[in-house]
């Protein structure tokens, strides 16, 4: 790909978005652009960026890491729940018989271009080969980490699962191949092949380019079947939702919790929770487990060692009196079942 496709590419993503049909105004839209409501503090621009940019010197990581063979996910019983890690925030899901994909990025970069940004220093832990027949693809925004159009082009050539968003991202994803696309709202649900998924709210903030901040919404999923409920937050920094989803969703058996990109704080503090706010997090969702995601993929993303998120979760939930069973984290590939 030439940079100029790349770029027209970028410029195309962002008229996708501005283009997302009109919502009516919320306590988290302004009939424009969607807010985190009750963040007093402003939003970083795009001097804020240029400074971190300048200042940033974040530690080496390697070039590339192998991972350790782990075996395949084998077929998911009606009641029981299981997760595979496949990277970064991209899990399979097997949950009331069905399998389930979350923010799938198989891109070398997390990047509108394929010659710069972030850089994928370790494999999937699944190939697209190595996966289930999918019953459904969930994207909880649209930021380049999360939402990779080559990788959703993919996946619909191979299942043509349909795919669960959030307000505005309906055009962007169709356009990468998709054509059963839901938008949802904060609190809506939709039933996917028996299982309900409902979009829950997240303190973040959306982008795919310069001029469409803002004009998608962000958030994360509980899904709930036979019994058995997940949620997968996708990003977040630390705020009064979790509480709120622990109050709606009583008994949440697994979460899927952000422990990465945190650092530096004064930049990344408003919208990623850094791993003693993540366990904070699952104290106050009451979940009977957490696992750690969004770490030790991409190198570039963040300013903070590539082992420094497990390390440092392992100190906050000794801080707190957790072990590892409570939070923990999965190696890419490895599947737990409960």
């Amino acid at each position: 790909m030439t940079r100029r496709a790349a770029l027209a590419g970028l410029a195309a993503a962002s008229m996708a978005a501005n283009r997302a049909a009109a919502h009516p105004p919320s306590d988290h839209f302004d009939g424009k652009r969607f807010f985190n409501p009750g963040v007093a503090e402003r939003e970083k621009s795009l001097g804020d960026l240029w400074r971190w940019m300048r200042e940033r010197q974040p530690p080496p990581w390697p070039d590339w890491i192998e991972n350790q063979p782990w075996p395949k996910p084998g077929p998911v019983a009606q009641t029981a729940l299981s997760v595979t890690f496949i990277g970064h925030a991209c899990f399979l899901i097997g949950m009331g018989g069905r399998w389930f994909i979350t923010d799938p990025v198989y891109a070398d970069r997390a990047s509108p271009v394929p010659f710069a940004g972030p850089k994928r220093v370790r494999a999937p832990g699944l190939s697209f080969d190595d996966l289930p027949v999918l019953d459904g693809i969930l994207v909880s925004h649209n930021h380049y980490d999360h939402l990779d159009r080559a990788s959703l082009r993919e996946l619909n050539r191979r299942f043509q699962a349909p795919v669960v968003t959030s307000l505005g991202n309906r055009a962007l994803i169709q356009a990468s191949g998709p054509q059963q696309v839901t938008e949802l709202d904060w609190w809506q649900s939709h039933p996917l092949a028996g299982v309900t998924v409902t979009y829950v709210p997240a303190q973040h903030f959306s982008a795919r380019g310069p001029f469409d901040r803002n004009e998608t919404l962000w958030g994360g999923f509980v899904l709930q079947a036979a019994g058995r409920t997940l949620y997968f937050c996708g990003d977040s920094g630390y705020c009064p939702h979790f509480k709120e989803i622990g109050q709606r969703f009583p008994g949440i058996d697994l979460s899927l919790l952000p422990i990465g990109a945190y650092e530096p704080r004064w930049f990344m503090r408003t919208q990623h929770v850094n791993p003693e706010e993540a366990v904070q997090a699952h104290l106050d969702l009451g979940s009977r487990r957490s696992i750690g995601m969004h770490f030790g993929t991409f190198a570039g993303l963040t300013d903070e060692g590539i082992d420094d998120p497990v390390i440092a979760l392992a100190a906050a939930r000794q801080a707190k009196g957790l072990d590892e069973q409570d939070f923990g984290v999965l190696a890419v590939g490895q599947t737990l079942v409960l």
